[in-house]
């Protein structure tokens, strides 16, 4: 078990968790209250474990929690089935490291090619955009192909503008970030560009430490471009092979957003021209 990733996520989930959210009467005038969320014996309650192991445990001190004890901490800081399998994946951490890509084969990039009238990219483990199609770079800079998603929604003034639901965008693609690296903690270009984001963004820092969990595989997205304005869009992510996510957007047949495309398709092929 790795004990200190173990122990930060139990103390940044508990800082979540609110005393009405768990039925504890905790009056608005409570002055005594000194923490965010839980103290650690009301968690410690709720999850039907001693106090002191408990602190124990969000001190990296504690031994291979049971089954039965990896249920209750879930339950008790009302953890969802993502965070949930992170917290198991932290108790019981692979033997192994992933593999991670940093290029697709030739028979993805020609599939991502053939779609000329639909945006599509691909990342790897560590959020590098390793493959792409003109469409998509034509609609936002970000998925140019050795661009890293996390650092350039972070740090790049460009791609925050061009995201019109960025708070949404940002806490999402870090959630997602977590899902996929699970608790590798073994790759230095992973440690080095968590190191670099934690120094150069608040934001980044904020949603960093959550904690937060999960893996978006659809949904929609504002893009905001210079030329034809705010572009509403679907987006579909399907996992790859080696940690890789193909991520497709598309606009609804017959809107406007449609015919921001066809237009966006007509630039990008002019300027490959």
């Amino acid at each position: 078990m790795d004990d200190a990733a173990f122990a930060q996520f139990l103390r940044a989930r508990r800082a979540l968790v609110r005393p009405e959210d768990v039925g504890l009467d905790d009056a608005a005038g409570d002055h005594r209250r000194r923490v965010a969320g839980l103290r650690r014996e009301e968690l410690a309650l709720l999850a039907g474990v001693s106090a002191d192991y408990y602190v124990r445990l969000e001190q990296g001190r504690g031994h291979r929690p049971s089954e039965s004890v990896l249920e209750s901490l879930a339950r008790a800081l009302r953890l969802d089935e993502h965070l949930t399998e992170h917290l198991y994946a932290l108790a019981r951490p692979a033997p192994t490291a992933a593999r991670t890509r940093e290029q697709v084969p030739e028979a993805v990039q020609e599939l991502l090619d053939a779609w000329t009238m639909t945006p599509a990219s691909v990342t790897s483990r560590r959020m590098n955009v390793v493959a792409s199609n003109p469409l998509a770079c034509e609609l936002a800079p970000c998925y140019t192909p050795g661009t890293n998603l996390l650092r350039a929604m972070f740090l790049d003034p460009e791609t925050r503008h061009s995201h019109v639901d960025w708070p949404i965008s940002a806490s999402e693609v870090v959630a997602n970030f977590r899902a996929m690296i699970g608790t590798e903690r073994d790759d230095p270009a992973l440690r080095d560009l968590i190191g670099e984001l934690s120094l150069r963004s608040q934001d980044f820092r904020d949603l960093w430490a959550r904690h937060d969990v999960h893996t978006t595989t659809s949904g929609l997205k504002s893009f905001r471009h210079p030329e034809v304005g705010v572009v509403n869009l679907r987006f579909h992510a399907m996992p790859l092979e080696d940690g890789q996510v193909l991520t497709v957007l598309h606009a609804r047949p017959g809107s406007p957003d449609e015919r921001s495309l066809a237009l966006l398709t007509s630039m990008a092929a002019t300027r490959g021209d």
